[in-house]
């Protein structure tokens, strides 16, 4: 990097850590009894955990017919897209729902990065068959969409908008019963499999949203770790990143406690509840499984043991965040993947322009995380000296380091991890520059369900210079 953008980037995450909220009552203390939050309003008191049914095992794919069997299942929507149809994952549901006895029908038409469109695609396939039950076999994009499908298909007279998200969607209570979805995850990110969300790009406004309910989240998740010897070097490392950022975002969410307002109805409690003593715990597990596996499984495909623990730690991650939330890395990707021009990322077959997500995501981290620290520092330095410690990095040293310089220590520490698996350099080399800075602040704006997550407040001007801060790494 130039001197003089090097001089820039440092100016910038200086103002950052300057603009960061350092509000004393924002403590990780979870006795803190419930009341009125500075703001006054009233502060939830309470947090709930809720996660789908997890069965692990090598060819543990082979038992989703017997599952079906058990559930009575007579008519099966199998989801997949056209990439994995052909590949042993779905080869093997397949077979195991014949061999039971299942009828199905496979619908491949699943959107790598959903839209609203290819949403409304599956969810006028799944009203038009009826189904009983549902299996996802692929990554994110296809657990999210057969959520979206299993959803409308059981509210078939609900408006689309109505369960997406506020202020893009009316953001309603799901108060249907829904039908079994079994989902068979082929990636080591999303997490997808044990939470109720599901992304999609609303095309309209360029932009990420969500549909958040824990009413979506599947009955079971089959992590079969032999599905991931089929993924490309870089599917693998971006996959790997959503899983580091989920662990990093959400341990570092504002406090359950801390989150205002307080819900009326326990329906109305979000998915999203901000950090907990239980999501703490995942997310750590997540971070250290990642700190120590990633590597070896980006740059070994035959490496099973590495890649059977980023399985598991996509799920782990997945079991933190989803009750407790992402915040800013996860709000800012939003437009950066919504907005994309021509970029086409290397191992993915999509005939459409692509950052994938988990790039997306941890582009933006190193910026990110010198902005919260001054929130929870010794959170942060924690996470750094996680990293350090398991990947042996050379010129980190997290024992001396002072508090204060958390932020700075944690994004040196991203920094150098993201060279190493040969991340590209910024926001610029997936092809956008300052010009676009007030398009993605826009496109961050609407996703108050992440970013009011973070652990302190941020202006359209935090986030412009967030993205800046982001064009280059290194």
């Amino acid at each position: 990097m130039a001197a003089a953008a090097r001089a820039r980037v440092a100016y910038l995450l200086r103002q950052l850590q300057r603009a960061a909220c350092q509000c004393p009552t924002h403590s990780h203390t979870y006795s803190q009894a419930p009341g009125l939050s500075p703001s006054g309003k009233t502060t939830d008191y309470a947090f709930e955990m809720a996660v789908s049914n997890i069965r692990y095992g090598a060819a543990v794919t082979k038992e989703v017919g017997m599952d079906l069997k058990n559930m009575g299942a007579k008519n099966v929507c199998l989801m997949t897209d056209k990439n994995l149809s052909k590949l042993p994952p779905v080869q093997v549901a397949m077979d195991s729902l014949v061999k039971n006895g299942i009828p199905f029908t496979v619908y491949d038409n699943v959107r790598v990065e959903p839209t609203d469109s290819s949403f409304m695609e599956a969810i006028e396939f799944a009203q038009k068959g009826a189904f009983d039950a549902y299996v996802a076999v692929g990554g994110g994009s296809t657990m999210d969409t057969c959520k979206a499908a299993n959803l409308y298909a059981s509210s078939p007279h609900s408006d689309f908008l109505d369960y997406v998200s506020a202020p893009i969607g009316k953001g309603k209570p799901v108060s249907v019963p829904l039908k079994p979805l079994i989902a068979v995850p082929t990636t080591s990110g999303t997490g997808s499999e044990t939470t109720g969300v599901a992304i999609f790009d609303y095309e309209h406004l360029k932009v990420k949203i969500g549909i958040t309910s824990r009413a979506i989240k599947p009955t079971l998740g089959l992590i079969d770790p032999l599905h991931t010897l089929h993924m490309p070097a870089r599917v693998v490392a971006n996959s790997g990143f959503d899983v580091l950022c989920h662990a990093l975002e959400s341990y570092t969410t504002l406090p359950y406690h801390l989150r205002s307002p307080c819900p009326s109805n326990p329906i109305t409690r979000p998915a999203y509840q901000g950090s907990n003593p239980i999501s703490d715990i995942w997310a750590i597990h997540a971070l250290r499984i990642v700190a120590k596996y990633l590597k070896r499984a980006v740059r070994n495909p035959d490496d099973l043991e590495a890649r059977s623990h980023m399985h598991l730690a996509s799920a782990f991650a997945g079991i933190g965040f989803g009750n407790a939330g992402v915040h800013l890395c996860h709000g800012m990707s939003y437009p950066i993947s919504g907005l994309v021009k021509m970029y086409k990322a290397k191992d993915y077959n999509v005939d459409h322009p692509l950052v994938p997500h988990g790039l997306s995501v941890v582009l933006t981290s190193p910026a990110v995380f010198t902005f919260t620290a001054q929130m929870f520092p010794e959170r942060h330095l924690e996470m750094a000296e996680i990293l350090v410690s398991t990947l042996c990095l050379l010129g980190a040293d997290t024992r001396t380091a002072r508090i204060q310089d958390a932020g700075l220590v944690l994004a040196d520490t991203l920094r150098k991890f993201l060279f190493d698996l040969d991340v590209d350099d910024g926001l610029a080399a997936v092809g956008y520059s300052k010009a676009d800075i007030p398009a993605l602040v826009k496109g961050t704006l609407p996703q108050e369900r992440v970013t009011k997550l973070a652990p302190c407040p941020q202006s359209e001007e935090d986030l412009a210079a967030l993205f800046e801060a982001s064009m280059k790494l290194y």
